[in-house]
């Protein structure tokens, strides 16, 4: 058994004092603050341009800070946020079932596993019905009931609805919303976008977070930028699995990047399996697609309940429409009669495993159950779904060839999510001063499972109302401009983000990048995936260290330093994941417990639901970084309840 070195220290939350839902107005009331004429003295670098980091670019330059936005992609516009499908929660209560401040906060304690901050996440559901307010405003095309009200839909692990929906495509219209919003500010000239641009380092001087080093991802040139505050919003780290229902792109490289300068790495073995995506068809693919959860609300689950009818659907012998009713296992609505098929995600997969385990699945692969909406067609309409959903259905036909509106849709877990992220305090300051950190790529809000539609949530709430709060707590005890490039940190870190690259396109192996990233995704979904063990983690971390030696000595990056080279970029983030992924193991190796997205297969109740050991790990594991072969020091935030008891997950 590994013993990995524990530190007593622990930075400061800075949770305000008094009752919770007193202390988001406590802050604001007794905060400190900017005068006007002075916010356009400081220039904040904010790195990603989604919903956490748009918000966030567009607030503080409507405030008067010079903002200088970095991201990677063409436009801001093609942000991974783009790709959220099913809505966006919000303590509104406009359907008068009951909803609140209070229940919404509850609803995503509980279905982290209390295993999140209460005072983060009471702030989440407080700010939450802004965000609504704030996106109609900006004009964002929500689904409107007849009478021209806003519609909602229920999502997992609520018995109530409270999503906002666009359709399929919520996160598309938000960010829209929230890209319109930068572009009136970069007109202005108080936001300079930099689009192609990706960060390779941060830049640490005296303790503090004081610029970036980037690559011009057109030109190859590594360039500096100094600021008075950096703000990270660069989304979570799932494809460390290689397979996983994220863009390409999305990499892990800017907070990792922080995690060796000094910033604490919190969770980082909370990842997020939705349940409902299409499954693999075969080796060639690169990543997976998501059918989105809210698909749930009229879509039943289900799978045969013999073997041999299964068998007979994976080598189509029979349709689905053959098996009789009373030979369907809706095994959601059987072991979950409270939520039935809006069960949380985490369980929903895991009972989609059970199934396929027991030898039930019914895709080629035997990994996959059917989504089916025949009942909710025959009852509202083929016209009503279409309404609802009709995106989804045609995007799933054009991938699978199969028509949902007469076949039932195929479904299997894949990684989608990450609740960890760098450890930050109420202020959504790292342990690094200067440094704040936003939306996914931060732990704060969700603990060891996310639900449904809270992700846009949180990047928007991070943005539009979080940040421009607690950003003057840190800037008003600094002097602006205090730290220019010249300063001799820029030029270390700029010297050591060439001698990486080069190193990378000095190897001249034999294998591709896209092969070594394969193997450590495979290797982390077997062994560190929907179910770990002690001995399967123990494998991992044998193995990651051999395939990052190998990757080092075997590489082969074409092309050269300067101009556009795709597989250079990927080079640098595989190398990142490799080290990465020992990190990951490391904290499910430690973590002797099973709670939300992460299951120990040695800690399970007898009926096969997650275990927690809350005397022992009621607490956030925010890892120290000593070295890429040395391990890492752990230290404990300890997680309190005073607003919600801790109890036995159930949703039956």
């Amino acid at each position: 058994m590994i013993e990995f070195p524990v530190s007593d220290w622990m930075p400061d939350a800075c949770i305000p004092e008094g009752p919770i839902q007193d202390k988001w107005t406590k802050y604001k009331r007794d905060a400190k603050l900017i005068n006007p004429n002075n916010k356009r003295k400081y220039t904040v670098l904010i790195v990603g341009s989604g919903l956490a980091g748009g918000a966030a670019a567009a607030t503080l330059a409507e405030l008067g800070y010079n903002v200088k936005c970095f991201c990677y992609q063409d436009s801001p516009r093609r942000a991974h946020s783009i790709a959220a499908q099913g809505g966006i929660n919000a303590a509104k209560n406009y359907q008068n079932d009951g909803d609140s401040v209070y229940r919404l906060f509850y609803d995503t304690v509980k279905g982290g596993d209390f295993r999140a901050r209460e005072a983060n996440v009471y702030r989440l559901a407080e700010v939450s019905a802004n965000i609504i307010d704030q996106c109609v405003a900006q004009g964002v095309p929500f689904g409107r009931e007849y009478g021209g009200l806003l519609d909602n839909r229920s999502f997992g692990g609520a018995q109530l609805k409270r999503t906002f929906y666009s359709r399929g495509q919520t996160g598309q219209q938000l960010l829209l919303g929230a890209y319109q919003a930068m572009e009136k500010e970069i007109a202005k000239g108080k936001i300079q976008m930099y689009s192609r641009h990706e960060m390779m380092d941060l830049v640490v001087v005296d303790g503090e977070a004081k610029g970036i080093v980037v690559r011009n991802m057109i030109t190859g040139e590594i360039e500096s930028y100094a600021g008075d505050t950096v703000l990270l919003a660069t989304g979570g780290y799932g494809n460390v699995f290689f397979l996983s229902t994220n863009a390409m792109g999305c990499n892990v490289t800017a907070a990792y990047k922080a995690y060796k300068r000094g910033a604490f790495f919190a969770n980082p073995c909370y990842t997020q399996i939705h349940p409902t995506c299409i499954p693999v068809k075969g080796d060639y693919q690169s990543k997976l697609t998501l059918m989105s959860e809210s698909l749930r609300n009229d879509g039943r689950v289900w799978v045969p309940k013999s073997r041999e009818v299964a068998e007979k659907i994976r080598t189509k012998q029979i349709k689905a429409a053959d098996v009789p009713e009373e030979e369907r296992d809706y095994y959601l609505e059987r072991k979950y009669p409270s939520f039935g098929n809006l069960a949380p995600r985490d369980i929903s997969s895991r009972a989609a495993k059970e199934q396929c385990d027991d030898g039930r699945g019914i895709a080629v692969t035997g990994l996959g159950v059917f989504l089916d909406f025949g009942d909710s067609i025959r009852r509202m309409g083929k016209e009503w779904i279409a309404g609802q959903y009709g995106n989804l259905f045609d995007m799933y036909e054009e991938i699978t060839d199969d028509n949902p509106y007469e076949t039932p849709m195929m479904i299997y877990p894949a990684v989608h999510y990450t609740m960890g992220g760098l450890w930050v305090d109420y202020n959504l300051m790292s342990s690094v001063k200067g440094l704040h950190v936003l939306g996914e790529a931060n732990f704060s809000d969700h603990g060891a499972n996310r639900l449904g539609a809270s992700a846009l949530m949180q990047g928007l709430a991070d943005g539009y109302f979080v940040i421009p709060s607690t950003l003057p707590t840190y800037l008003a005890g600094t002097k602006p401009g205090s730290v220019t490039t010249a300063a001799p940190e820029f030029k270390a870190t700029e010297d050591a983000v060439k001698e990486r690259i080069n190193a990378l396109l000095d190897v001249k192996g034999t294998r591709t990048v896209d092969s070594f990233h394969r193997e450590l995704g495979l290797l982390l979904w077997e062994n560190c995936g929907m179910a770990r063990t002690r001995e399967s983690l123990m494998k991992a971390i044998e193995r990651i260290p051999q395939i990052r030696k190998e990757f080092w000595k075997n590489v082969r990056v074409p092309g050269t330093a300067t101009g556009i080279n795709a597989e250079l970029e990927k080079a640098c983030r595989v190398a990142d994941f490799l080290e990465f992924a020992q990190l990951m193991c490391y904290d499910a190796l430690h973590r002797e417990e099973s709670c939300g997205g992460h299951f120990r297969v040695e800690y399970q109740m007898p009926d096969g639901e997650a275990k927690r050991n809350d005397e022992q790990f009621a607490y956030v594991a925010a890892w120290e970084f000593k070295g890429v072969d040395e391990l890492p020091v752990l230290h404990k935030e300890p997680l309190s309840f005073d607003n919600v008891h801790l109890a036995i997950r159930s949703y039956k």
